[in-house]
């Protein structure tokens, strides 16, 4: 018998809204436990939209 995924047999997780939500809870908590950082912040920080920061190049190499 082959065994499937946890994420295929867990109605929970089939739910990718629900899934993500509590993903996002547990990482917070966790998180703030270990950094003292409140809850609030850190889900806003793990839901808002990442921007990449651009590089500025000098043109000179670092050697």
């Amino acid at each position: 018998m082959q065994k499937k995924p946890l994420i295929e047999t867990n109605p929970h997780l089939m739910i990718t809204a629900q899934y993500r939500k509590a993903l996002i809870a547990n990482v917070a908590s966790s998180t703030a436990i270990e950094t003292g950082t409140s809850i609030e912040s850190i889900t806003r920080l793990l839901t808002e939209p990442r921007t990449n920061q651009s590089i500025k190049k000098t043109g000179h190499s670092p050697q």
